[in-house]
């Protein structure tokens, strides 16, 4: 049985992506853009930004953040670096869009979560810490309730 030619371009589009993806994931503290990722696969930044969008969900950059973000939740947690340093440590380079995304990701400032996740998560196994402080991806972090007094 043979495939489509339509169907055999999407599965080696799908494979680029997919290697891309991992890129993202093992490099993300390189400096990495879209038209270097886009160059590794023999893929045009436009259509490499389309692609991944529609198997994924969200942009290579957006990506690229929620796995710096997630880098720098396990860090601040372990308390051992500032803010700017888990920053400058997880690949981002302006700690104003660091800080930025985070609170957009996680739903408070890096500085809030260092003070109030350290404790929440002693004791428990890093890969158990790692899935129930996992961010939110775009722009979902739930918006926090006022207290009441």
């Amino acid at each position: 049985m043979t495939r489509r030619p339509d169907e055999a371009q999407s599965l080696r589009d799908l494979a680029r992506l997919r290697r891309v993806r991992d890129r993202i994931d093992r490099d993300y503290a390189q400096p990495l853009d879209v038209e270097v990722l886009a160059s590794g696969v023999h893929m045009s930044a436009g259509h490499l930004s389309r692609q991944f969008r529609q198997a994924y969900g969200e942009s290579p950059y957006s990506y690229l953040m929620t796995r710096r973000i997630e880098r720098a939740m396990a860090l601040l947690r372990q308390g051992e670096l500032s803010v700017t340093e888990v920053c400058f440590e997880v690949g981002c380079s302006s700690l104003g869009t660091f800080s930025t995304r985070f609170t957009e990701l996680v739903g408070m400032s890096p500085s809030a979560y260092r003070r109030g996740q350290a404790l929440a998560t002693q004791g428990m196994p890093s890969c158990v810490a790692k899935q129930v402080t996992r961010p939110i991806r775009n722009r979902e972090a739930p918006a926090r309730e006022p207290e009441l007094d």
